[in-house]
């Protein structure tokens, strides 16, 4: 297109926006006209800078806006260093990905952050530069473009709630100069933060208490929500909105798919209040919301909301106001381990069915494990219905879970353990929590059977669920934790880098042996990958329900779309159970093909099945 055409461009979608647009800008700052209308500048040159393939991918995804909502897409969560090296060592592993089924890459952090005071990247120094050891900006685009080329959508996390103090603006408002102090929140004396102090909960206790610390050079104290080192941002200066969104335009330019809004409950701060979920957040991701759909509508917006459903879903916006594309499906991974502890359903039940409530129009991230600890955020008003009190059932979560519990294999860490609230989380790989290290250690063939088969159920669960599913690098084959990290003077206090290890690339090439534990995982979740996608029950339209086992050890899904039924059944006790469906079609197992008879399962210690009835063909 000429440059006309892109200005055509430019003004049509700006027209659909602006007066929203102009007047939630003005709303939040107080009518500065100047500060929106160099804000609209910034937009116009980010678009024009917009490489053409990258628009004209824009343009095929504006005319399939829902393209990221069926049952394709599969992704990969994974840290560039640890799975590859280099950005052009994932490149080269592009066809293992692909073998693997994956076409939604997830990167981790990986701009610029110093050595020992990142936080595992998410305190970036320079947005506009990558790690170096990791590469460089032209190495991503080069990355995205060879994703691009395989039908592979590339996400990658903007940390938008703080810098770091090494960043330029920090060491200018360390230096003195005003203009950059107030890009933060600086304080003379402690009178402010102490009031703050009172209404604001700490993120890590322990590691990093309160919510400010003194900056010795500038002679003030300095808002640090998470870290010393990391500076809250302050988004009531419209310097550092468009400054912000800015850079994260210079990501999408370098062919970022979807950008990941680090920590974004956090982004505005008000005295009086717990600077969580603010009104004024919303706006701000309505307002980024409306920027992508002007200057790249390819790329969406992935919430990282680390609460309940009812915090959670505000920020899918409305019909109308639309903000998130997606959001993480946090809760369920939190209640899927506490049901892997206790064998009782009860509470993902309850759980689903506040999510199967939910507009099939909203599209989660559905994942086992992630980069992070898993916090026991469960509904404990729910859980004393059962007489399970939070302290205790916290206690015993994270004892079995730890495999301090007898009779437990699972081998997880603790992490941010605080003996005061007694409110420590878990670290550990999705392999390792499901008992095959212990197994594969104590060399028991049937223990490691069991843990084998609980581990391709709670991927087969995953699965079943409408969205975007996401695996955690090395999951596929089996990855344990890495024990490594106890030696690293840099890591060794974070046990989160127990499930951070580099992927074990020995692991990898036995995937297609099928006597191993690789072979076998891989084996059973590219399958089941390959089914999601040939099936259209899996679609994010589909009709979701619940199916009564009459068994509080066994979970019952059910899934209807375009004539073909879902019957999901998992087995989370330690036991073989077996369950009765009162359904009358003729079911087919969809894995093996062969007839099944729903009404009476026999399903052994962490087992499952997948059942089909096919009304287009009138039988299973």
């Amino acid at each position: 297109m000429n440059e006309l055409n892109w200005k055509q461009e430019f003004s049509a979608r700006f027209a659909r926006h602006r007066a929203e647009l102009s007047r939630l800008y003005r709303e939040l700052y107080h009518g500065d006209t100047a500060a929106f209308d160099r804000f609209v500048e910034m937009l116009y040159a980010a678009y024009e800078a917009r490489p053409e393939e990258l628009k004209a991918m824009d343009r095929a995804r504006e005319a399939d806006p829902d393209w990221y909502k069926g049952h394709e897409l599969v992704g990969m969560l994974l840290y560039v260093n640890a799975f590859a090296g280099t950005l052009d060592g994932v490149r080269r592993k592009l066809d293992y990905l692909q073998e693997g089924g994956v076409n939604y890459l997830h990167l981790m952090p990986l701009l610029e952050s110093p050595v020992g005071r990142s936080d595992g990247g998410y305190a970036v120094s320079d947005f506009r530069k990558v790690q170096p050891e990791l590469g460089t900006m032209e190495d991503l685009a080069a990355l995205a473009a060879d994703c691009h080329e395989r039908g592979m959508a590339v996400c990658l996390d903007f940390v938008m709630n703080h810098t770091s103090e090494d960043h330029a603006w920090a060491r200018r408002a360390r230096a003195g100069e005003k203009a950059y102090q107030d890009r933060y929140f600086f304080y003379d004396s402690w009178d402010i933060p102490n009031a703050y102090e009172q209404t604001v909960p700490q993120v890590f206790p322990t590691t990093a208490p309160g919510n400010f610390t003194w900056c010795e050079a500038a002679q003030k104290v300095v808002m640090t929500t998470f870290y010393p080192y990391q500076w809250d941002l302050n988004y009531a200066n419209p310097v550092v909105f468009q400054d912000m969104t800015d850079n994260m335009l210079n990501l999408c330019n370098h062919g970022v798919d979807v950008v990941r809004l680090d920590a974004v409950p956090y982004i505005w701060k008000a005295l009086g209040t717990t600077c969580r979920n603010l009104p004024q957040v919303h706006t701000l991701v309505r307002m980024m919301r409306m920027v992508c759909e002007i200057v790249c509508p390819g790329t969406l917006l992935l919430g990282e909301v680390v609460m309940e459903p009812s915090r959670v879903v505000p920020f899918f916006g409305s019909v109308d106001r639309p903000e998130c594309h997606m959001l993480y499906n946090v809760t369920t991974m939190a209640t899927l381990w506490h049901t892997v502890a206790t064998g009782d359903v009860r509470l993902l039940r309850h759980q689903m069915e506040q999510v199967f409530a939910l507009p099939r129009e909203y599209t989660f991230l559905n994942y086992l494990r992630c980069h992070d600890d898993i916090g026991w955020g469960l509904d404990y008003g729910f859980l004393r219905r059962f007489g399970q009190e939070e302290i205790p059932h916290k206690r015993y979560l994270n004892d079995y879970l730890t495999g301090f519990f007898p009779g437990s294999t699972a081998r997880g860490e603790l992490y941010n353990d605080d003996p005061k609230l007694m409110d420590a989380r878990l670290c550990g790989t999705t392999a390792s929590l499901c008992g095959i290290e212990a197994a594969r250690k104590a060399k028991d063939d049937g223990a490691l059977a069991t843990a084998v088969r609980l581990d391709e159920m709670l991927h087969a669960f995953m699965f079943t669920l409408s969205g975007v599913p996401v695996l955690y690098s090395g999951d596929e084959v089996g990855r344990e934790n890495d024990y490594s990290y106890h030696r690293d003077p840099l890591k060794r206090e974070d046990s989160r880098y127990l499930h951070r290890g580099d992927m074990d690339w020995t692991l990898a090439d036995q995937r297609r042996e099928e006597a191993t534990v690789p072979g076998q995982l891989f084996s059973a979740i590219t399958r089941m990958e390959a089914l999601r996608a040939r099936h259209p029950l899996f679609d994010g339209r589909a009709d979701t329900w619940l199916l009564d086992t009459g068994n509080d050890a066994v979970l019952g899904i059910g899934r209807y779309y375009k004539g073909e039924k879902l019957l999901a059944v998992f087995n989370f006790s330690r036991r073989s159970q077996r369950v009765w469906l009162r359904e009358p079609e003729a079911f087919t197992d969809l894995l093996t093909g062969e007839p099944r008879d729903a009404g009476s399962l026999t399903l052994p210690a962490g087992g499952f099945a997948w059942l089909l009835h096919d009304y287009n063909r009138g039988d299973g």
